[in-house]
């Protein structure tokens, strides 16, 4: 069973990221630029929000005067669900598809952020090993035939 750990070695570990007063306009540009859906928010090392494409869009639709030259902590979530690379895949998927959330903060035991994993990098993790799995059983079931 795979965990975030394999996720992150495939993929890497670098996260992009933002401070909480980073204007909106500037995270957004980062967000297209890099072609990636959603920013870590720091306070120095401590992880503060989140700050996604949906937490602005939903922001802007609720405020008539919002700004984007306003910082990151108008429109960030401050509630960060993280995992630790130990967690499963299985488990991310649940807990991502029952709080409604496409990104999740890898952290180490001291806290620290260690990565990001997206819905997106769980499913094409869980299509791998499933892919592997029917690999597998053909092989078994070709091999017992013979």
């Amino acid at each position: 069973m795979a965990t975030v750990k394999n996720i992150l070695d495939s993929k890497g570990r670098l996260v992009w990221h933002a401070t909480p007063g980073t204007p909106a306009i500037d995270a957004l540009k980062i967000l297209k630029d890099r072609k990636i859906g959603a920013l870590v928010v720091l306070d120095g090392s401590q992880i503060v929000g989140i700050f996604s494409e949906r937490d602005f869009a939903r922001r802007v639709v609720a405020c008539a005067d919002c700004d984007t030259t306003s910082p990151l902590r108008d429109f960030m979530t401050t509630t960060v669900i993280g995992v630790k690379e130990s967690e499963s895949i299985e488990n991310c998927m649940t807990l991502m598809v029952n709080k409604h959330i496409r990104h999740l903060p890898v952290v180490d035991d001291s806290g620290s952020l260690a990565g990001m994993i997206s819905i997106g990098d769980v499913v094409k993790q869980l299509v791998v090993e499933r892919e592997d799995s029917i690999k597998y059983l053909e092989d078994y079931i070709w091999y017992n035939m013979i």
